[in-house]
């Protein structure tokens, strides 16, 4: 650890015009890739058949998968419910299938690698379900930028509140982009994931503006953007440490956690990537390109004189 002993010193503030340039460009292109090539929803957003099968013993669940496979089910989603002797596989849309035709062709699938399968239920989820779940998704990602916006300008001031919500946009829009791109799929678990991202990115932003107002207030003849650049280098550490943890917890999730957690862990992987580039240059740039000031941290006047007779 004595490699960081020593505050480094580089000038993340000089390319801050040219990064939040190339974020905004970035950000724009994004939402129009999405709009045009959309999203790979899964099975939570679009509808589809849920069926629950108990073997008469434990099984594995990669079992499960490759039988659904050869049967032409490859884009089941199979998971324990309840018990490892209990399996919950959600299909995609049947089409104009009955419920005794999934029944016959399930069994059929499964039957054929392991004796005495019990079929225990059938159910078809309608599109409205998805759609609702699309709109309540929405809304709790608004709810969550609002609640950040008015917190950190309760907390900070609302020039810091406006880069905070904008960096984490960004992190949002580019990781919605990269699933779009390689078409991962986009679930509930994957809406999870970003929700989780979110508060990630948050709190790393948070730190530097805590650190970026001490700064301010103890170094008064020092220009806001080299008390920025401080105070980016000195949680430098800390930020690294952060993400390299967080990226092999996910990693080992990704490798280790079986297909059910894929999108998560995946989202959370470029999450953090992007929201190590937006916590410097977006949050801070965008602060310092609203005229954030010291005056705007300092404590009233009121407060100053109190504390001097005392």
């Amino acid at each position: 650890m004595r490699f960081f002993s020593k505050v480094p010193n580089i000038d993340f503030m000089a390319q801050r015009r040219v990064g939040l340039a190339v974020s905004a460009i970035a950000t724009i292109a994004v939402v129009l890739l999405v709009m045009f090539r959309g999203l790979n929803f899964g099975i939570d957003f679009t509808g589809g058949v849920l069926v629950e099968v108990h073997y008469p013993q434990a099984v594995e669940l990669t079992e499960v998968r490759e039988a659904l496979g050869k049967a032409g089910y490859e884009r089941a989603v199979v998971q324990f419910f309840g018990t490892s002797q209990d399996v919950l596989i959600r299909l995609p849309p049947a089409g104009e299938a009955t419920t005794a035709n999934v029944s016959t062709a399930i069994l059929d699938a499964l039957g054929s690698e392991v004796d005495g399968i019990e079929l225990r239920r059938v159910e078809f989820v309608g599109p409205q379900v998805g759609e609702e779940l699309t709109e309540k998704g929405g809304l709790a990602m608004l709810f969550a930028f609002m609640g950040i916006m008015a917190y950190i300008a309760f907390r900070f001031e609302w020039k810091f509140s406006v880069g905070c919500v904008a960096a984490l946009i960004h992190d949002v829009v580019m990781t919605i982009g990269i699933l779009s791109i390689f078409q991962i799929e986009f679930d509930l678990t994957t809406l999870g994931a970003i929700l989780a991202l979110i508060g990630y990115s948050n709190n790393e932003t948070v730190v530097i503006y805590d650190r970026v107002r001490e700064n301010l207030l103890s170094q008064r003849r020092a220009a806001v953007e080299e008390v920025v650049n401080l105070s980016i280098n000195q949680t430098l550490l800390r930020s690294i440490i952060t993400h390299l943890t967080t990226l092999l917890t996910m990693f080992a999730l990704f490798f280790l956690g079986g297909p059910s957690v894929h999108s998560f862990s995946v989202t959370l992987i470029i999450g953090v990537l992007v929201a190590t580039y937006s916590s410097i240059y977006i949050s801070t740039g965008l602060a310092i390109v609203l005229g954030v000031k010291r005056e705007d941290l300092l404590p009233p006047k009121d407060d100053l004189e109190d504390k001097e007779v005392v």
